[in-house]
């Protein structure tokens, strides 16, 4: 299976990029595990509805462009469905089970995903209600991925 992760903005705290690397090692024997970073619009602190709306619109072509046609494509989204860690691993092995061998999770910027990417998306996915940074969440996605894989296959997973 290979698992894309694309998400808006460079990572550049040292404990997020270890993290993340640290995960993305240990997936190595269950997926193919490819982490995009497509740069994040820059934007005065104080904007309007329609220059939140354009910078979420450049964010989310930036993220179409690098997801694959035959992508199973799961957005991340605070209005998402509620998965645990077991429902999330018997839906990617649903996915595996009918061909979809290709998944990319997207995550948005720090204003979110544009309707564009939304409506790709086959999954809407949430983490729960509370808004976490989008550098975070893709500490927390790619943990969660390596736990789903190891309860496809059985494998113990610490508590």
């Amino acid at each position: 299976m290979h698992i894309q992760i694309v998400g808006v903005g460079k990572i550049k705290e040292k404990f997020l990029v270890d993290g993340i690397a640290e995960y993305v090692k240990r997936l190595g024997p269950y997926a193919k595990v490819q982490i995009v970073e497509v740069p994040d619009e820059r934007a005065p602190e104080s904007m309007s509805a329609a220059e939140e709306a354009l910078v979420k619109q450049r964010e989310g072509e930036r993220l179409l462009a690098q997801i694959k046609s035959d992508a199973y494509v799961v957005a991340l989204a605070l209005d998402g469905m509620p998965l645990s860690s077991e429902e999330l691993a018997r839906h990617v092995e649903g996915l595996a089970t009918y061909g979809r061998s290709h998944v990319a999770f997207v995550i948005g910027g720090s204003l979110g995903l544009a309707p564009a990417v939304l409506a790709r998306a086959e999954l809407k996915l949430s983490f729960g209600r509370m808004t976490l940074p989008h550098q975070l969440m893709r500490l927390v996605l790619v943990e969660q991925v390596y736990r789903a894989f190891k309860i496809m296959r059985g494998e113990p997973y610490h508590k």
